[in-house]
This record gives C-alpha cells, sequence and structure tokens, in this order.
C-alpha cells in the first residue's frame, strides 16, 4: 500500500513527456516528473521514491529525500509567513505548512522551530506542528529505563531541556544529568533514566548502569592500546574535552579512571595517563 509522506518502493509502468507514471494502488499511477528520473531507467523496473502532494494538491512522486517524513520531527527554519500559517524548507519544491492553530507560539521566518509532522487525516496532506505533546507521547509506554535512545532538544525550563525520544516521546534532561550546555534543535544520543510513577519520563546523557561503566572503562583502554599506551587526556581535563573524546561527564570518567588505576591497568600522572603492561 502507497504511504503518503514517506518513502515507497513503487513499479514504473508507463512513460509520458511529463515523465514517468508509477503504479500507485489505489491512488492510480503516480507521476514521477523527468526531472526526476533516474538514468537509464526502464518500464518494469522498482524506483524508491518519495509520495507527497504537489501545489494542486496531487499525488505526485520524487527521487529527493526530504528532510523530514511523516512520523518524524525535525528542526526546520521558516520561509515564509502568510494568512494560512507558516512555510518551513524541508527540501522538496513545496514547502511544509503548519497551521497557525498548530504552532506552539506565533512563528517568524527565519527562524528554525523543532516540529512533528502527520498526516492530516481529512485532507491527506503533510502537516507539521509545534505542538508537539498533542502528537507525541509523555507517557513512557513501550521505552525501559537504560535504554539507549536518540534526542532532539526541543526546549528548555528551569529544570532543564524537554526532548523529543526517537521521533515518538517526549522527556527531560535535568540540568544536573546535561553536564554541558545543550542547544535547541540539537541532535544527539542519550538514556532513559528513570520513569516516574505517572509514566512520565527522565533522560540522561550517559549510561547509569554497570554496563555503562564497563564500556566506559573499555573505550579508554581501546583508546591507550591504539596510542602507544598514553593519553594526555586526564582526571584534571576540561570537561568539553572529556566529553568530546568519550561523551560523558567528567565525574564519569574520573570514576572509571580510578576504577582502572585500582585494577592497576592504568597509571596516572598529571598531565597523562599511561597504559600498563600486563604480564604474559
Amino acid at each position: 500500500m502507497v504511504k503518503i509522506g514517506q518513502m515507497n518502493r513503487l513499479q514504473a509502468v508507463k512513460q509520458i513527456d511529463a515523465g514517468m507514471l508509477l503504479a500507485g494502488g489505489e491512488f492510480g499511477n503516480i507521476l514521477l516528473p523527468r526531472r526526476y528520473l533516474p538514468d537509464a531507467v526502464k518500464l518494469g523496473d522498482d524506483l524508491d521514491v518519495f509520495i507527497y502532494l504537489d501545489s494542486e494538491d496531487c499525488i505526485i512522486a520524487t527521487t529527493l529525500t526530504p528532510k523530514v517524513m511523516v512520523g518524524q520531527c525535525a528542526h526546520l527554519q521558516v520561509k515564509e509567513v502568510n494568512a494560512i500559517g507558516a512555510f518551513l524548507d524541508w527540501g522538496l519544491p513545496k514547502d511544509l505548512l503548519v497551521p497557525y492553530n498548530e504552532q506552539h507560539k506565533p512563528m517568524e521566518a527565519g527562524r528554525s522551530y523543532v516540529v512533528t509532522v502527520y498526516l492530516d487525516s481529512y485532507t491527506n496532506r503533510i502537516t507539521a506542528s509545534s505542538k508537539l505533546s498533542h502528537h507525541l507521547q509523555e507517557r513512557a509506554d513501550g521505552l525501559k529505563i537504560d535504554q539507549a535512545v536518540d534526542l532532539l532538544i526541543c526546549g528548555r525550563s528551569d529544570m532543564g531541556y524537554k526532548a523529543v525520544i526517537n521521533h515518538t516521546h517526549l522527556g527531560l534532561i535535568f540540568r544536573d544529568d546535561a553536564f554541558r550546555t545543550l542547544v535547541y534543535g540539537e541532535r544527539l544520543q542519550g538514556y532513559i533514566k528513570n520513569i516516574r510513577p505517572d509514566r512520565k519520563i527522565g533522560l540522561s546523557l550517559q549510561q547509569q548502569s554497570s554496563k555503562g561503566k564497563d564500556e566506559l572503562a573499555g573505550k579508554i583502554l581501546r583508546f591507550l592500546a591504539d596510542h602507544n599506551g598514553v593519553s594526555t587526556l586526564t582526571d584534571k581535563s576540561e570537561p568539553d574535552a572529556i566529553y568530546r573524546q568519550y561523551q560523558v561527564s567528567k565525574g564519569k570518567y574520573k570514576n572509571a579512571l580510578s576504577a582502572l588505576y585500582k585494577q592497576r591497568k592504568i597509571l596516572i600522572d598529571d598531565d597523562k595517563i599511561t597504559l600498563v603492561e600486563q604480564e604474559k
């Protein structure tokens, strides 16, 4: 079944002056305009195309890949605002509409916003909304503690940073769990830290379990082995330098160094750490 707002694999069934017609099932034949035709395409070939509605609300195909699809969230820039709503740049000729009633706050041309994209059930039009809580889950259904997740920073409050989780949920990174300044629209990996009694989701940028500690220790040892047994990243290094290398807080890194030192696997000096050669 053809899905509007998604990538589809469709068969080329007829060539016309305007391009190639693709078998669209219940939608009939769908035009892939000539300018998007791959070289040497022929009848019977299967093509990966994105399906959407053109400016005349006709179903059309393109081989372009948009910046976001139905069921996903993205940080997009507003190209224009008019009487209908705000229009976002999502990488296709027809801009993506955010109606006024789907704007968390009035959008301005030139600014960028985190939006979720859905298919309007009445018009079949691909539509965006910055009212994330109206479309995404705030309860932890389907998620578990310590699970690795993809995050998109979508706001901040006195308590911390709001984030979209895996395009489907909303959660909160408390300031103490962020350990660095996060930027609106930033994408990064995180973890489910806790699930409150009301099923709201707490997030962290580092794994909390012993497995996470073991993985960090392993990364440190591998780095040393790959760099002649020496690293200048010590327990006195700047937090940003530690995060760039290992994506953990300085506290986590110091704890890992301490554990490796107690296991007699490394030596710690003011300006370097050194891998201890193990007896064979």
